[in-house]
């Protein structure tokens, strides 16, 4: 089962482009500022969370769209198509982006039932030498790609923390901070054991794999505090004090930490080349792809991946892809990189926003 079909109008510099009859691998070849991110971004979209780029609502529809966008992808099984996928936003309502399963509406973490996605992009280099927030994020995206009901999780627990800085702000009653605490406490439950779990089933599927010719990483866990409900619940009622001083909770899963040290050498990843890190990256997000093509369809987005890669590991690469059950989409300016599975690609140029056939 893969994507097919699928269409953008005024989404970014797309006004209205549509990629069908669509392959194990699809290349999208142009310029920089061309509009093939943008494509990827789209596709990325039709999955629950935010997308590739985290982006503002307010920042997608494109200029001749007013103020809305469309963006649709068929679900292909064996030639035929099982479902029709859509996301929009109404200019009426520019606040509120909207879903669409076959035809009705439909609640966007309801997407992650139908296929998973998983992506890797330049955005993603700095990852190990960014905060520990932005690794969170990078985690919790992998997790709701397992379990489509994290990203709820996630927002609950989030929402909830910052309810009581409001009730510990203004010196609310114990009892509204006893309720508000027992809502954070059962959400960061489920959100620890989300990041936890994510992150053990990758240690065990890249346990499997060899220190070459990609750099073997090797992730942990670190929890910023209790992960079991009642004791997060306790910790957050006998920290009041201290908490309400430093005007946040200074324990629990926002101060969750990912650390991963390159196999072999025990580096921390922070401490590695820049090559060394791209390459972890790369087994952390195939590895974390062939988790998700477990039990659904899986949808892989690669940007700029192939050009910063030697031959060595551009052939392992394609190789490593060409097993996998994840459909792949790839981005380059240039076709010289993917000539190793040009006869087996759907390629498309792309162009001032559009998009053509080759």
């Amino acid at each position: 089962m893969a994507l097919d079909r699928i269409s953008l109008a005024d989404f970014r510099n797309h006004r209205a482009s549509e990629l069908a009859a669509t392959s194990h691998f699809n290349l999208l070849i142009g310029e920089n500022g061309a509009g093939k991110t943008n494509v990827l971004e789209a596709i990325s979209l039709i999955a629950p969370g935010r997308g590739l780029r985290r982006a503002a609502l307010q920042d997608l529809p494109g200029p001749g769209g007013g103020g809305g966008f469309a963006i649709g992808a068929s679900l292909k099984e064996q030639g035929h198509e099982s479902a029709r996928l859509g996301t929009f936003i109404d200019p009426q309502a520019p606040r509120r982006r909207q879903v669409r399963i076959n035809g009705a509406d439909a609640r966007g973490s309801e997407l992650g039932e139908w296929f998973a996605l998983s992506w890797l992009t330049p955005a993603l280099d700095g990852l190990f030498t960014d905060s520990a927030g932005a690794r969170r994020r990078y985690l919790d995206r992998m997790a709701l790609a397992l379990e489509p009901a994290h990203a709820h999780n996630v927002s609950r627990f989030e929402g909830a923390l910052r309810e009581r800085n409001k009730l510990l702000e203004t010196g609310a009653e114990a009892t509204w901070l006893d309720a508000i605490e027992a809502q954070a406490a059962e959400y960061g439950a489920l959100v620890a054991a989300g990041r936890s779990d994510v992150v053990a089933r990758l240690s065990d599927e890249l346990s499997t794999l060899p220190d070459e010719p990609f750099a073997r990483p090797i992730l942990t866990y670190r929890a910023g505090g209790p992960t079991d409900r009642q004791d997060l619940a306790n910790d957050l009622r006998n920290n009041r004090t201290r908490d309400r001083a430093a005007g946040r909770a200074l324990s629990g899963p926002q101060r969750d930490e990912l650390e991963v040290v390159m196999a072999g050498s025990g580096q921390p990843a922070a401490s590695c080349s820049t090559g060394e890190q791209k390459a972890m990256l790369i087994a952390i997000t195939l590895a974390h792809a062939d988790l998700a093509s477990e039990g659904r369809p899986c949808v892989l987005l690669l940007d700029e991946v192939a050009a910063h890669l030697d031959p060595v590991r551009r052939s392992a690469l394609f190789d490593r892809l060409r097993r996998g059950r994840a459909q792949v989409w790839m981005s380059g300016t240039e076709v010289a990189p993917f000539e190793e599975v040009m006869n087996e690609a759907a390629v498309w140029r792309v162009s001032d926003g559009t998009v053509e056939r080759l």
